[in-house]
């Protein structure tokens, strides 16, 4: 009786080792952790476009970074600078679109279909 305790409890601890060998993140009792899929958005330099708006509508990248819109709308978006340095075309639903911004700068753009969404990359 004793080996059969004993060997599920070595199961146990087994399991419970695997199962934080699994883990990426730890967080302070209260706080919340972050996962790794969620860092993208987190860092800035991700916008959705959901709701006929891009979301966030201003953001904040350093030189150099590459900015991904993701069309999560059920209609098509363009990402068009207002200053015409760039431009999607139209991005349809689940499509992306990608723009890195090489100089300091603010970029103010909006969506070429539907005017009303506009938004901003900063880059410093």
């Amino acid at each position: 009786m004793h080996h059969v305790r004993s060997a599920a409890l070595s199961i146990a601890t087994i399991l419970a080792i695997a199962a934080c060998a699994g883990a990426t993140t730890t967080a302070a009792p209260g706080t919340t952790s972050v996962p790794p899929a969620a860092t993208s958005a987190a860092s800035g330099d991700a916008v959705s476009i959901v709701d006929r708006s891009f979301q966030p509508g201003a953001i904040t990248v350093p030189v150099g970074t590459t900015v991904t819109w993701t069309n999560n709308d059920s209609t098509g978006h363009t990402v068009t600078a207002d200053d015409g340095s760039f431009d999607s075309k139209t991005i349809a639903t689940g499509a992306t679109f990608t723009q890195t911004f090489a100089a300091a700068g603010t970029f103010a753009y909006h969506c070429a279909i539907h005017p009303s969404m506009k938004a901003t990359v900063v880059v410093q």
